[in-house]
């Protein structure tokens, strides 16, 4: 489990946000509907222990299995390239601008929609014998989630919102962690200790992530859920999206390239004598 230091793995998500503004449209692409296919594929099936045990936090504990094998394959969430990328602007990176930034997040966020929202039709096949019959109670409880977090939130307006957008900034503050936990260790299992904690973390505290809400949501919608298309848009994925940017800048990207990648001046020794 060989660990990197801080200055080393700081430097290898530098690297890595800039290769992923200059990668392939088709590439770029193709590991976005994978990341986000595989991350729903685990949402499904971290809902599917908590209502089979009846025990949310094993349900958690076992929902980042996803996350490690995306990361480990090389796949992208939205919520990992808005904390990389910015590395490699802030660093000045040749060639790097604000417009291959956003061209980067604009093609991940839709690869990762197409990619859960994939998931999710199959999984209500699954749930509901082709629509055959009314969902079982895994898919009866994806609605109820889906209602709770859209209507949920809309009947306290403003407050709502509010709570909606921070939930969503401790989101990706926990999962821009993750992202940068696959790169702390040079080992398989160093990267997935590394990120199985601070996911287990973001999953059992209901914290909203885009990604995982786009198969949660349209899942919901697809067996019934009690909400509209623009509940979902509005009260949920535009300000989740939103904090998850914020969260993940500010609580992980910068923190961590200020302190590390542009390390202060070191004190002079005469004054730290001299207190």
């Amino acid at each position: 489990m060989t660990y990197l230091v801080p200055a080393d793995f700081v430097k290898k998500a530098i690297d890595s946000g800039e290769s992923k503004i200059f990668m392939a449209t088709k590439d770029t692409f193709i590991r976005a509907y994978m990341a986000g296919a595989i991350l729903a594929l685990a949402a499904a099936f971290a809902v599917t222990v908590t209502q089979s045990t009846g025990q949310p936090i094993v349900g958690a504990l076992l929902f980042p299995v996803g996350f490690c094998m995306l990361y480990l394959l090389g796949y992208d969430l939205l919520t990992g390239v808005v904390v990389l990328t910015p590395l490699a602007l802030w660093d000045r990176r040749p060639g790097v601008t604000w417009g291959g930034m956003l061209r980067n997040w604009g093609i991940v966020f839709v690869g990762n929609f197409v990619g859960a929202f994939t998931v999710a039709v199959m999984m209500s096949i699954v749930f509901t014998f082709v629509f055959a019959t009314d969902p079982n109670p895994v898919g009866k409880l994806i609605a109820g989630i889906g209602e709770a977090r859209t209507l949920g939130y809309s009947k306290y307006g403003a407050a709502g919102m509010l709570t909606l957008f921070v939930r969503a900034v401790m989101c990706n503050w926990m999962v821009s962690t993750g992202v940068i936990g696959a790169m702390i260790s040079t080992s398989v299992s160093g990267k997935v200790i590394a990120m199985w904690m601070p996911i287990t973390v973001f999953f059992f505290m209901t914290f909203e992530h885009s990604v995982v809400n786009m198969f949660l949501f349209p899942s919901a919608l697809i067996m019934g859920g009690k909400f509209s298309i623009m509940d979902y848009i509005i009260w949920n994925e535009i300000p989740t999206l939103v904090g998850n940017i914020v969260g993940g800048i500010a609580f992980t990207g910068l923190m961590l390239y200020s302190t590390h990648a542009r390390t202060g001046a070191k004190r002079p020794a005469g004054a730290v004598a001299a207190e």
